[in-house]
């Protein structure tokens, strides 16, 4: 319907409502208000259906956006109830009596997990942390945090989210990844899927689930992912790990969710949760979930997890380093013998002596990627299998060259 030029008058000096009326009126007159005004006055159209059939309301963004919002609640609720029974808590004990007599009164291996004053701990098993982890096989099979499991001298207990308690034993540890994997004796085990970490994109929505500040079990926080390839040194008492391409999202993850999952609101697992940073507020940083799956694959199929290795000692090459020793480059790695006798530059037998590399030699990438202070050596070979042939840019004697080299196991 389109107003003539005379109604865009009457809308100018009385108003939408009068212009309706208006209307109302000319067309009882003009004889032909029958149907219309038959339907508006027997009750089938009211008069707010009126003015929207003049003119749509305004309304209809803010319906929708109500409707998503309700679809993504209703979505997180269905997933975090697929996802919580398959992560569990990892209770970590000991008894600190034995460690009270071997160090003395005042020294303590577990910083201030109780009051160094001068009196003994109670004998006996007692909790002195706790961390997170979910179910990847039905057998028992757990994924956590390597720096939750890291200690061979305490005892780990699995709780899982009905309860039951099990003892854990420590299948294995990743040299070059936060990445620990536990057993417990079960079957028939809920699991979590894997996702795609590398179809993940900043600002989608993802929610972590672990157990709060070692007490509050199966604590759901949601957010978005705010940052993707971080690289970051992440550690506590006294000890630190480089991690590369780790995700920051802004869910809260609390002391004691390390190790817990980061899932997709599709219910995939994403990463690991695994380090906060204390200066901020919400930052927190999860593994991604591919660097992973070859992990678990290689411990589900050898028991062990099976890292290539080019068979090299060497340092990373600082701008320092450069300058001290009038190096060609300021970044990559150089080839160098330890200090003891056996501590040779290149390993015997290894693909590093197979390629002809040999001491000296600066390695300035890995199939592309400048080995710097965010691309690590170790970094970029742990996203490589055995078997995998990957090419180095070698600086040797002067003379830039390509070496290609076949990965064979780490023999620890």
């Amino acid at each position: 319907m389109f107003e003539s030029k005379h109604e865009k008058e009457l809308s100018k000096h009385y108003g939408r409502e009068t212009l309706i009326l208006c209307i109302l009126v000319s067309l009882i007159v003009g004889g032909i208000s029958g149907g219309l005004v038959g339907s508006v006055l027997g009750g089938s159209m009211k008069y707010s259906s009126l003015l929207s059939f003049f003119e749509p309301t305004g309304n209809q963004s803010a319906e929708s956006t109500q409707t998503v919002k309700a679809q993504e609640e209703s979505q997180t609720i269905d997933t975090v109830k697929k996802v919580s029974p398959a992560v569990v808590s990892i209770v970590i004990s000991a008894d600190l009596s034995k460690y009270y007599q071997r160090t003395g009164p005042n020294i303590f291996p577990f910083g201030d997990i109780f009051d160094s004053g001068t009196a003994s701990p109670q004998s006996g098993k007692q909790t002195i942390g706790g961390g997170s982890g979910f179910i990847v096989s039905a057998d028992g099979m757990i994924l956590t945090n390597k720096h939750v499991v890291d200690r061979d001298d305490v005892d780990y207990t699995v709780v899982t989210s009905d309860g039951k308690q099990y003892p854990a034993i420590v299948l294995a540890r990743d040299p070059s990844n936060d990445i620990g994997i536990v057993k417990i004796e079960a079957t028939n085990l809920p699991t979590l899927e894997f996702g795609d970490s590398d179809s993940v994109q900043i600002g989608q929505t993802v929610i972590a689930i672990g157990y709060s500040l070692a007490q509050y079990q199966n604590t759901v926080t949601k957010g978005v992912v705010s940052g993707l390839a971080r690289n970051i040194t992440a550690g506590s008492s006294g000890s630190a790990e480089r991690l590369e391409g780790v995700i920051q999202t802004d869910a809260a993850i609390n002391q004691g969710n390390s190790g817990g999952p980061l899932v997709s609101l599709e219910g995939l697992v994403v990463g690991i949760n695994t380090a906060i940073d204390q200066q901020g507020q919400l930052i927190g940083f999860s593994i991604p979930i591919n660097v992973v799956k070859p992990v678990v694959e290689s411990v589900k199929k050898t028991g062990k997890i099976i890292r290539p290795f080019i068979g090299i000692r060497y340092i990373p090459i600082t701008k320092g380093l450069a300058e001290a020793n009038k190096l060609p480059f300021d970044y990559g790695v150089q080839i160098l013998k330890g200090t003891g006798p056996t501590d040779t530059a290149v390993v015997a037998g290894s693909p590093a002596e197979k390629a002809g590399l040999k001491e000296g030699d600066i390695i300035l990438e890995l199939n592309g990627v400048k080995l710097d202070g965010d691309h690590s050596l170790v970094g970029q070979l742990s996203k490589h299998n055995v078997g995998d042939e990957i090419t180095l840019k070698v600086s040797s004697g002067g003379q830039l060259k390509d070496v290609k080299i076949k990965l064979e196991e780490r023999k620890e």
